[in-house]
């Protein structure tokens, strides 16, 4: 399925009296999609479609994600990390972020944004050490007002009404983006977010990551609405469908719609399409509730498969780069896999240090017996 490069249009009617009842708005919701599951582009492609470096660094983020994908779970199941969020299939959403986010931008992330984090800066190390329970993992040392993950659903899209009305105040041609999953566009947060992001007309891009199932909840289990984008009219911004697995169409989208907000301060919102091919996360075991079927009849549209087809198809690509970039991404989380164990933990009172600007008594008191009890052990 492929759309024409239009946006959603949001028309008022003129009022004729009728027998009947009058309209008085229409809304369109398009959906985009450059490239088929084969790789194969089913619409005319931006210019950089044609750029076989640029192609080549927006399927490494995903590949890097992937392989780093592949040991955290490893990790996970291994005792050496915490509870860890997959984002395997959903890779093309963090790395055409990463790519058209501008370097002073703010990114919002949910918990599956790690090929945005690691193009804008942010360390694996960093991230490994967040899922192991240092909260240090957050405190990234380039991207320094990117925000950290947020596990709460849907509760970042108020910090970025907030960080974009800042950018606003300061009259600063910067981008808020925001990223929640489908469960997320159910909370009365995201509701509240586009109400005061549609008056206050603020610089910030909402990225609906649509897998298809909160948790154990699918789609239609979870809302009525026909898209997740329409709920954008609600808030009287514009809304649009991107295939999710096409990072060609999200990044050419992406790049328009952040163009487009900073030119006219007004916000925008994009669903993703895409699906989870992972459990929820390493504490879930999806196939109590999902029919493997399911998740085997996805694994076609696969981003990095798809990418890759076309890359190949046009000579961009072959086996032994395919194998010089695997090896490379393998060696790179390795290192940041050894860079994480060898990470000294921080002392238990730490888990005070950061609550207040002056610790209350009774929370000193608490953090003397939490240091006592370490000397003594």
């Amino acid at each position: 399925m492929s759309a024409h490069k239009t946006t959603i249009k949001l028309t008022s009617a003129h009022r004729v009296q009728r027998d009947g009842p009058e309209t008085v708005a229409r809304f369109e919701i398009h959906y985009h999609q450059y490239l088929n599951a084969q790789g194969e582009p089913v619409h005319s492609l931006p210019d950089f479609a044609s750029d076989p470096d640029r192609l080549a660094r927006l399927y490494r983020a995903m590949l890097l994600t992937r392989v780093f994908d592949t040991k955290a779970i490893a990790l996970q199941r291994t005792g050496q990390l915490g509870t860890y969020a997959s984002s395997m299939g959903q890779e093309a959403i963090g790395a055409a972020i990463g790519t058209v986010m501008r370097d002073d931008d703010v990114l919002l992330p949910t918990y599956r944004e790690y090929a945005a984090q690691f193009l804008r800066g942010v360390s694996i190390s960093e991230i490994l050490l967040y899922w192991g329970g240092d909260e240090r993992g957050m405190n990234y040392q380039r991207t320094r007002e990117d925000f950290p993950i947020s596990v709460p659903v849907a509760s970042q899209t108020a910090h970025a009404v907030g960080v974009a009305y800042a950018f606003k105040y300061r009259k600063q041609p910067r981008v808020a983006v925001c990223v929640l999953g489908d469960g997320g566009t159910s909370k009365g947060d995201f509701y509240e977010a586009l109400n005061l992001a549609g008056v206050w007309k603020l610089p910030v891009l909402f990225v609906v990551n649509n897998n298809q199932w909160a948790i154990s909840v699918q789609r239609d289990k979870q809302t009525a609405a026909t898209t997740l984008a329409q709920k954008a009219i609600a808030g009287g911004i514009q809304g649009e469908q991107v295939d999710g697995n096409d990072v060609i169409a999200l990044c050419d989208r992406m790049q328009l719609a952040l163009d487009r907000i900073r030119d006219t301060h007004e916000p925008m919102l994009i669903e993703a399409l895409t699906y989870r091919l992972c459990d929820h996360t390493t504490a879930d075991d999806a196939n109590r509730y999902r029919p493997e079927e399911e998740v085997e009849a996805q694994r076609i549209n696969d981003p990095l498969r798809r990418l890759k087809h076309y890359m190949v198809n046009n000579g961009y690509w072959n086996d032994q780069k395919e194998e010089q970039l695997n090896k490379a991404c393998i060696d790179e989380v390795d290192a940041a896999v050894k860079a994480y164990l060898e990470t000294p933990p921080q002392p238990p009172e730490s888990m005070f240090d950061y609550l207040y600007e002056e610790l209350p008594d009774a929370l000193k008191e608490q953090r003397s017996h939490a240091a006592g009890r370490k000397r003594d052990d």
